[in-house]
């Protein structure tokens, strides 16, 4: 357990980190480091974090179940997070009208993504995981929402393709996910059994 709290401290708390940071030039670290030695070491962090964490989580399954969830709800969760998917998609890509209207598109797909998963999954391991992502993207959306960070300017061009490219690549990872990766990846499968 201690391993699995390291590494959801690690990676959630350096998010924090970059959350809460001061974006005045005189006092931004990213300003001060540079741009390669700060994201060098922000990556690095990051993935040790993530890597504890994802060794974390399977080390401690069976350390107890908070909740049992109705079978229903794991119809939910897949319901869920195929716009949590598509908004992943877009937030990678150049802005289409689904990353204008969304704003902040990654903070909105971890949010369906945590919820889904937290109404799907009530081991004390999961509901850690996915109760700390949502604490988190809510936590930065409103970090974001102080800073006057509003989204996309009006004057960003914006590419209906890309939409399109959202909906198309998040629908494909979303099968791939359900039909298949998810008992590879997660050992657990994502369609209800």
């Amino acid at each position: 357990m201690l391993i699995y709290i390291i590494g959801l401290g690690l990676y959630i708390g350096h998010h924090l980190f970059t959350a809460l940071r001061s974006r005045v030039p005189e006092h931004d670290m990213r300003k001060q480091f540079g741009e390669g030695p700060y994201m060098g070491t922000y990556s690095l962090v990051s993935l040790i974090g993530f890597g504890l964490m994802i060794y974390g989580f399977g080390a401690t399954r069976g350390m107890g179940v908070l909740y049992v969830p109705p079978t229903w709800l794991a119809h939910i969760n897949l319901v869920l997070t195929i716009p949590a998917l598509i908004l992943l998609v877009a937030s990678q890509i150049p802005a289409g009208y689904i990353k204008k209207a969304t704003k902040h598109p990654m903070l909105l797909a971890v949010k369906l993504w945590a919820v889904g998963h937290l109404l799907a999954n009530g081991e004390l391991n999961s509901v850690m995981l996915f109760g700390s992502f949502l604490a988190f993207a809510v936590f930065d959306r409103i970090m974001v929402k102080r800073r006057g960070d509003n989204g996309l300017g009006a004057d960003v061009a914006l590419k209906p393709a890309m939409d399109f490219i959202s909906v198309l690549v998040g629908l494909g990872v979303w099968a791939a996910i359900a039909l298949w990766l998810h008992p590879i990846l997660f050992g657990v499968y994502a369609l209800p059994q």
